[in-house]
């Protein structure tokens, strides 16, 4: 791994997606450790981007317009989904003191669904991951598998931190009820907001 790799990886983890959205609602709503499996849910859904771009599968989506719609749209749709989870009573934003095991896992596949269902994920590793590659390689995939499997652990550190931050200041909004119902809206806001600028995207 070079230092270019590293630093143009954590810039890209860092900036504010549907994931980073997603944990910090989980953190401020559930507490860390949910906010942890929703850091590993949306690292989870980072795999087949990656698988994707590797093989070549994600030259499918850049070259076919059709491909690329239908994922497109059913991501929109899975984030409108969100948003309207989020604003319903008992949602992805309702605050649980004693969270299961079955909610766990409804928390981890919800992230994961986040980025599976994002066509701009395998478009970006199809163009990122060639970057750091050296021609010279005969075979470049252990390689490209390697980066791959370095850009998700620093995806579920920085998520994770996250969701820390998150979860802190949970007691804060576990005391204050009208403060809830305006992050419930303001969450479901953006990722009605992500949804809109993704269906008028392009690639």
């Amino acid at each position: 791994m070079t230092l270019e790799f590293f630093l143009t990886s954590l810039v890209v983890v860092l900036l504010p997606g549907t994931g980073v959205i997603y944990v910090l609602a989980i953190g401020l709503s559930r507490g860390f450790k949910m906010s942890v499996m929703a850091a590993f849910g949306c690292t989870l859904g980072i795999i087949p981007a990656a698988l994707a771009s590797i093989v070549g599968l994600a030259a499918i989506l850049h070259t076919s317009a059709l491909a690329f719609q239908l994922i497109k749209y059913a991501g929109v749709a899975y984030l409108f989904y969100m948003a309207w989870g989020i604003l319903r009573e008992g949602g992805a934003l309702d605050v649980e003191k004693a969270p299961d095991a079955k909610s766990a896992l409804k928390t981890l596949r919800a992230g994961a669904l986040l980025n599976v269902l994002n066509p701009k994920l395998s478009l970006f590793f199809l163009a990122f991951l060639p970057q750091f590659v050296p021609t010279s390689l005969t075979n470049p995939t252990p390689l490209m598998l390697s980066l791959a499997g370095i850009f998700m652990a620093m995806t579920f550190m920085v998520f994770v931190g996250y969701g820390a931050c998150a979860a802190l200041a949970r007691d804060f909004v576990l005391s204050r009820p009208n403060v809830l119902v305006w992050l419930r809206r303001g969450f479901a806001g953006t990722f009605g907001f992500l949804g809109l600028k993704l269906a008028f995207s392009d690639r």
